[in-house]
């Protein structure tokens, strides 16, 4: 699959006259819950030519593969590709965009050119905001806590509540985005050892493809006390979010001469 995914990165460069600086596995590959029949969810940064650029007209700026964007060749069932043009990519990088921020830290990476991964990482310290990443990882988790209490408890629903919940967490802990794979989170974030282990199956049982559960008091009762905190916590902090723009403009400044010399 790796090889295939590769064939159809190059062929997005040659169809559509851009190239890509990064791509990486997102999703429940780079999270440790993956199944058998977990999609591959391809994510991309890329960067058009110069003229791109040079208009007064605004463009579309995302690519999706095969959704709404054709290649001439065929692409695996399995695989979904979405890529953000470079300055879109900037801009929510400015946010602390958490879904960007896992890109970046991808254990998985198909591509990366022209330094450029390198770069956005070296300035990640100066940039990153905990505020706006906590706040959407706990809405993450309570979204998917609802409906656990209005449906019914599901392995794979339990899961979208516990990995945002115990990324708000690590971030919480560490002001800083580290782990992505869900049993590192578990191990650093949960002390109470009867929990660990009901998690720790909680992922097994996804990774197996099981679907149905039983509700789990002792958990529930956790994430109910998590998202309580976690609230109170986000509610009292201030944002930090620096003007980095500055520094943004020159990364894609030198981007775009690095690659277009």
């Amino acid at each position: 699959m790796n090889e295939h995914i590769l064939e159809i990165l190059w062929q997005i460069e040659k169809e559509y006259d851009v190239k890509i600086l990064y791509a990486c596995e997102a999703g429940s590959r780079t999270w440790g819950i993956s199944s058998e029949d977990s999609d591959y969810d391809v994510r991309f940064i890329y960067i058009q030519k110069i003229d791109w650029y040079l208009s007064i007209d605004q463009k579309r700026d995302v690519l999706e593969i095969p959704k709404h964007d054709k290649l001439s060749i065929t692409v695996n069932p399995l695989v979904d590709m979405s890529g953000w043009e470079l300055t879109k990519a900037l801009r929510l990088y400015r946010k602390s965009n958490p879904a960007l921020l896992e890109w970046l830290h991808s254990p998985i990476i198909y591509c990366q050119a022209f330094s450029f991964l390198e770069k956005m990482q070296q300035l990640e310290p100066t940039i990153f905001s905990p505020i706006p990443c906590m706040y959407h990882y706990v809405s993450m988790a309570k979204g998917n806590f609802k409906i656990i209490q209005e449906s019914g408890p599901q392995v794979k629903t339990y899961v979208n509540v516990i990995r945002p919940l115990l990324m708000a967490k690590s971030i919480e802990i560490q002001n800083k985005m580290i782990h992505l794979d869900l049993n590192e989170l578990v191990s650093e974030v949960i002390s109470n050892k009867e929990l660990e282990l009901i998690i720790k199956q909680l992922i097994k049982f996804k990774s197996s493809g099981q679907k149905v559960i039983e509700k789990i008091a002792v958990l529930d009762k956790f994430i109910e006390k998590e998202i309580e905190h976690l609230e109170r916590y986000v509610s009292k902090q201030e944002s930090n979010i620096s003007n980095s723009t500055p520094l943004l403009d020159q990364l894609f400044r030198e981007t775009l001469s690095d690659v277009w010399k």
